[in-house]
């Protein structure tokens, strides 16, 4: 009896949770988790970015913050953040250069929320990670270096 209460109390709390993120605005309806297979094929960085972005010219910017550690000893399981100054940014994404499937996550953002995303990431070996800011229809970028001691994407 008691289990099932707790699983009730749970569900209910999870839908009135849902339900005040859809009210507000801040989750929208339509397409919640939209996967491309595409973009998430293994490939080089270079080709990945040409197949998200086409021919679209990336810009560095000093606006975007991107914070994760220098080294790492497991790369399985590593926080990222990302935040910006940017105006109108209605996507973030992240890439692992050397990683087999350089897309690691992809963020679409309503007009309503903050420019800041945070995520766990996988890192297969020592190498860039790459945020990609999309702001007001222009792409800018902030890369650091990550230094893996254990990869985390498997052999």
């Amino acid at each position: 009896m008691l289990g099932s209460r707790r699983t009730f109390i749970k569900q209910s709390l999870t839908a009135s949770a849902y339900a005040s993120l859809i009210g507000s605005g801040l989750l929208t309806t339509d397409a919640q988790a939209v996967w491309v297979v595409d973009h998430f094929s293994q490939a080089t960085l270079s080709d990945t970015l040409t197949k998200i972005y086409h021919d679209a010219e990336i810009t560095g910017s000093e606006a975007i913050t991107l914070k994760l550690p220098r080294v790492v000893e497991n790369g399985a399981m590593v926080p990222v953040t990302v935040s910006s100054s940017l105006p109108n940014v209605s996507e973030i994404s992240l890439f692992v250069a050397k990683n087999p499937t350089p897309l690691a996550v992809a963020f679409k953002l309503s007009s309503a929320m903050e420019a800041f995303v945070s995520a766990r990431i996988k890192i297969a070996e020592t190498c860039n990670v790459i945020a990609v800011v999309n702001s007001s229809g222009k792409l800018y970028k902030a890369r650091q270096e990550v230094t893996v001691s254990i990869g985390g994407c498997g052999d």
